[in-house]
């Protein structure tokens, strides 16, 4: 892995909007008061790539707990962690071309499962978008059968698996 992932602070926040940028562009990027809301609402489950050096930072990862069955819209901001959530909810991992296929996302797919452990749920859902449901799936993840549109359009999947060894 060409870095370690590291809790993310409020000074990391310029890095992440510019990777999810570069990685999402026009279609699934965020405004960057929805990456300062997910820091400031859920701390633990946010984390950055950084380099070895301490240079550069290579990626983000945001999670939280949620309603499983009810992603959050994209691009909307949360308002608070709702207090009957009964899943986890991986919001968003992003990776820069330098940091994919060296060990990262599934380190940090480690962290996402241990902290929803740690909060006592039973599995962990997200949204595949631009063709990551392959990945996704790769690492235990199922589709989520649904009625109505997929949750961010056409080509996304909502996925599911639950934090044991999948």
């Amino acid at each position: 892995m060409p870095g370690r992932w590291r809790p993310m602070h409020a000074g990391d926040l310029p890095a992440v909007a510019a990777i999810s940028d570069a990685v999402h562009g026009a279609a699934y990027t965020e405004r960057p008061a929805i990456y300062v809301e997910r820091l400031a609402l859920y701390p633990a489950g946010c984390h950055i790539l950084a380099r070895d050096d301490g240079g550069a930072i290579d990626g983000y990862l945001i999670s939280h707990p949620w309603r499983r069955d009810d992603p959050p819209k994209l691009g909307r901001l949360l308002g608070a962690i709702p207090p009957d959530a009964d899943g986890y909810y991986l919001h968003d991992l992003a990776l820069l071309p330098s940091a994919r296929g060296t060990g990262a996302g599934r380190a940090a797919l480690v962290l996402v499962l241990r902290q929803a452990g740690a909060e006592g749920f039973a599995d962990v859902t997200l949204t595949a978008v631009s063709g990551a449901d392959g990945f996704w799936a790769a690492q235990g993840f199922a589709y989520v059968d649904r009625e109505g549109p997929s949750p961010y359009g056409p080509g996304t999947y909502l996925m599911r698996r639950g934090v044991g060894p999948g």
